[in-house]
C-alpha cells in the first residue's frame, strides 16, 4: 500500500491525502510548505544520503526545548528570533524581513502543543504542523507596525502571555524569553512576570542534534557542496566577484536551500584583510579568491565552509601556498584535538598556534557551533579568552565549524579555510567534504 499523510489538523481538509516524499513530507505539487527540489532528491539518493524523517525531527527538537523549559522551571518559553522559531515549529514566513520586523512569536510550553502568533493573514503557512496547537495573531509592536499605539499593543500582548502561562503552568510566574522589543519586556514585568534569558535555553537544546537531525544537515551540506562545484565551473580570470557569488546562490535556491546570512567572498589583494564582501572587482589570473559559504540550506540547515582557490590555470607561488598551508595545517590540527567532555578553556590551551606575524589577523573564533546557523559555542583563541571566552565543554552530538584566516597585516592575500564537523565518542568527525587545493600542500 502506498503510504499517505493526512492534512493539518486545523486549517487543511482532512480527507485530502498526498503521497509521501523521501523525507516523509506531502509529495503534494501545489503544498504551501517549502522543501527540497527534485534535483536535491535525486543527488542525494546517488550519493547514499538518507533524507530525515521530518515529523519526527519537529517532535524531537521541541522535546529539546521542552526539557531546557522543565529544567530552568518556567511556565514557558516565548521566542521572537526567527531561527528559534523554525527550530520550535518548523514555520518559515519571510525569514529575513522578520528578523528586523519581529511579527512573529511562539510561546512553547513545558508540555504539549505549540501556540505560534503570526503574520496577518498568514494562517495558512502554519496549517500542515500538528505541534502547532492553536494560532493566533498581535505580536507585533515595533513602530512601523504599531506607531502611536505600540505600548497598547505591547500591554495586549503581554496579557495573553499571562492567560497561556496560567494555562500551562498555574502560579508559575517565571517566563524565559529569547529576545523581546523593550516595550514587550516592560509589559511582562509590569504584570508580575520574571523574565529570564530565554537564549540559555534555546542555545543548549540546538546544541545537540540526534541521527536524524544530522541527516538533515548533511542533505543541506551536499547540496552546498554541489552549488560550489557550479561556482567553481563558472570560475575564470575577467569574472566578477559578485557573479561568482551568484552561482552560490542559485545553486543554493534551485536544489531548495533558503538564503546566505553574509556574501563574504573576496580575490587578490581584497582577501587580505578578512570579511570584505564580494563585490564588482575583475578577478585576475594567479589571484587568490577565498569565500566562506554561510549558507542557509535545504531544511533550513547551515552549511558554513570556507575554501581557497587560485583563478586561472596559474600555480600558486611560494607565498600562496605558505598560507594556505598553515591554514590547512591549523584546522586539521585542530579537528584532530577536539574531543568531548574537553572543556573549551582547554581546546583554547593546547590548540594549534600560528606563526605570530599571522596572529593580528587572524579569525574571531578558532572553533564555533553550527545547526540552522552560528550557534553557541564559541571557542576562543588565546589573545581573546579574556575578554569574549566563557565555560563549558564539548558533548556528543555538537557539530561545530573550525576555521582559520592567514594573513599578515599589510599582506598582498590571505586563506580561509573551514570544516563543518560532528564530536562523537571517538573525536571529531567531518560532516563536510569538499576538497582542498592539492596544488598548495606538500
Amino acid at each position: 500500500m502506498d503510504q499517505t499523510i493526512i492534512g493539518s489538523n486545523r486549517k487543511i481538509d482532512p480527507n485530502r491525502r498526498a503521497h509521501l516524499k523521501a523525507d516523509l513530507t506531502p509529495d503534494d505539487n501545489d503544498r504551501v510548505e517549502i522543501g527540497p527540489t527534485a534535483l536535491a532528491f535525486a543527488e542525494w539518493q546517488l550519493a547514499g544520503i538518507t533524507p530525515p524523517d521530518i515529523p519526527a525531527l519537529r517532535a524531537y527538537r521541541l522535546s529539546r526545548l521542552q526539557e531546557q523549559i522543565r529544567k530552568h522551571d518556567c511556565a514557558g518559553l516565548l521566542l521572537f528570533d526567527p531561527l528559534n522559531i523554525r527550530y520550535a515549529t518548523d514555520c518559515t514566513n519571510m525569514q529575513l524581513w522578520i528578523a528586523h520586523n519581529p511579527a512573529r512569536a511562539v510561546f512553547v510550553p513545558p508540555e504539549g502543543k505549540l501556540i505560534l502568533w503570526d503574520f496577518h493573514n498568514c494562517e495558512h503557512l502554519s496549517a500542515h504542523l500538528p505541534l502547532i496547537g492553536e494560532l493566533r495573531g498581535g505580536a507585533s509592536f515595533f513602530y512601523f507596525e504599531t506607531g502611536d499605539q505600540t505600548a497598547k499593543a505591547a500591554k495586549d500582548f503581554a496579557k495573553q502571555i499571562i492567560d497561556v502561562m496560567a494555562k500551562h503552568a498555574g502560579a508559575n510566574k517565571r517566563l524565559a524569553v529569547d529576545r523581546i522589543e523593550h516595550v514587550g519586556y516592560a509589559a511582562l514585568c509590569d504584570l508580575g512576570v520574571t523574565v529570564l534569558e530565554g537564549q540559555v535555553l534555546t542555545e543548549h537544546a540546538r546544541s545537540i542534534k540526534n541521527d536524524n537531525e544530522l541527516n538533515a544537515m548533511r542533505c543541506a551540506i551536499h547540496a552546498c557542496e554541489a552549488s560550489i562545484d557550479e561556482m567553481r565551473a563558472v570560475m575564470r580570470p575577467g569574472l566578477s566577484e559578485n557573479e561568482l557569488w551568484s552561482a552560490l546562490h542559485a545553486g543554493n535556491i534551485k536544489r531548495g536551500g533558503e538564503w546566505i546570512e553574509t556574501r563574504i567572498l573576496a580575490s587578490g589583494p581584497r582577501t587580505n584583510p578578512w570579511f570584505q564582501e564580494c563585490g564588482p572587482r575583475l578577478m585576475q589570473a594567479g589571484d587568490l579568491m577565498a569565500f566562506d559559504t554561510d549558507l542557509v540550506g535545504t531544511y533550513g540547515y547551515c552549511c558554513d565552509i570556507s575554501r581557497t582557490w587560485i583563478i586561472g590555470d596559474a600555480a600558486p607561488n611560494d607565498r600562496q601556498k605558505h598560507l594556505y598551508q598553515t591554514a590547512y595545517d591549523h584546522v586539521m590540527t585542530n579537528i584532530g584535538l577536539i574531543e568531548a567532555g574537553m572543556s573549551f578553556a582547554d581546546m583554547t590551551r593546547v590548540s594549534h598556534r600560528f606563526p605570530e606575524m599571522f596572529r593580528p589577523l587572524r579569525y574571531g573564533v578558532l572553533a564555533h557551533g553550527v545547526g540552522l546557523c552560528d550557534e553557541y559555542p564559541s571557542v576562543r583563541y588565546p589573545e581573546d579568552v579574556e575578554a569574549h571566552g566563557y565555560g563549558g565543554c564539548f558533548e556528543v552530538g555538537m557539530t561545530l565549524c573550525v576555521e582559520a584566516y592567514i594573513g599578515a597585516v599589510g599582506g598582498h592575500d590571505g586563506v580561509k579555510l573551514e570544516e563543518q564537523v560532528l564530536i562523537t565518542d571517538s573525536g571529531a568527525v567531518p560532516l563536510s567534504t569538499y576538497r582542498y587545493e592539492a596544488a598548495f600542500l606538500d
